[in-house]
């Protein structure tokens, strides 16, 4: 008996040790109480226009006026169309711009009292608007940028990228300047073998056809020209609206004359009819060809389109 109970003993000794006490209660974690979300405020905008003016908004723009037709292009090329509630009366591209409201600009008169009823929390200015604009602008109370001209693509690049981060469109402005710089560079590679340059004259008013003027040096037209695989005759003139005569015409000899002003009505039947212009070679060869100026003298996107166009015209075997 005495045996069969120290057995009994032994065992529950040995069933104790190896299994976990249960003297103590384990001590469980305690579940911490949940703390009240911490509403994040977004980081505010803070940026250098091109009138050396540091521009701050608090978040990215959801109400824009537009004062000029490039920021309205550069507006709905990097997603931001839906944003724009006013836009100069000369923004007609793209076709969804000319539904936005028209808050004037003809002759540089905007309508201030009808900006001001749109209540916009940015209004984006260009290198056509005066800074006087700007002031009076500001001077109600309004959040303006100036957007400088680029004189170069990759400055046009830049404007892109600026107007993206202004209206909460980083990644848009990033993947459309990609794509830009990739067109371009197509263009480059094509022409990179040539030897030959056309000489061109590009015309922007023959209301006097012995004194027409032409596009000088550093425009957006004698840029894209140089690009295109050109020599812009207007280069070696004074100022960029610059005044050309028919005798110098003559002494130039433009391989190529590209109407700017078709959309007020010259053609190359006009051109051609011209007195004195028959001597020309562009006339003689009938390379004479109507343009959209607006590819070529709005700093926006379309710039590229411009870039295309011209060297297609300029070396039509390169670009079939």
């Amino acid at each position: 008996m005495f045996r069969k109970s120290l057995l009994v003993f032994i065992a529950i000794a040995l069933l104790a040790a190896c299994s976990p006490s249960i003297t103590a209660s384990p001590t469980l974690p305690v579940a911490a109480s949940p703390l009240p979300p911490v509403s994040a405020s977004p980081a505010p905008i803070i940026l250098t226009d091109g009138l050396g003016r540091m521009v701050t908004l608090a978040a990215p723009a959801q109400r824009v006026v537009s004062l000029t037709p490039a920021t309205t292009e550069i507006l709905f090329a990097v997603g931001a169309g839906s944003q724009v509630i006013g836009r100069d009366m000369f923004s007609d591209y793209p076709a969804e711009a000319q539904s936005v409201s028209d808050i004037g600009g003809s002759w540089g008169e905007y309508n201030l009292e009808a900006i001001l009823a749109l209540q916009p929390d940015l209004i984006l200015a260009g290198g056509i608007n005066p800074p006087e604009l700007v002031a009076s602008l500001e001077g109600l109370g309004l959040t303006v940028y100036f957007m400088p001209n680029p004189a170069t693509l990759d400055e046009l690049y830049t404007n892109l990228e600026t107007v993206g981060s202004l209206t909460g469109h980083e990644a848009e402005a990033d993947a459309l300047v990609e794509s830009l710089r990739a067109r371009v560079a197509a263009v480059d590679e094509k022409l990179l073998p040539l030897s030959y340059a056309p000489t061109v004259y590009y015309e922007l008013d023959a209301t006097n056809p012995t004194k027409p003027f032409t596009a000088g040096p550093g425009t957006f037209v004698d840029l894209l020209i140089a690009r295109a695989g050109g020599i812009n005759i207007g280069s070696a003139l004074s100022g960029q609206w610059a005044e050309i005569s028919l005798e110098e015409l003559v002494v130039q000899n433009p391989a190529i004359i590209i109407l700017g002003d078709s959309a007020y009505g010259e053609t190359p039947e006009k051109v051609a009819a011209r007195p004195g212009w028959e001597a020309l070679a562009a006339v003689q060869n009938g390379r004479i060809f109507p343009f959209d100026d607006n590819l070529v003298s709005r700093p926006g996107p379309r710039l590229v389109d411009g870039l295309e166009a011209l060297a297609k015209l300029l070396h039509p075997d390169l670009f079939k």
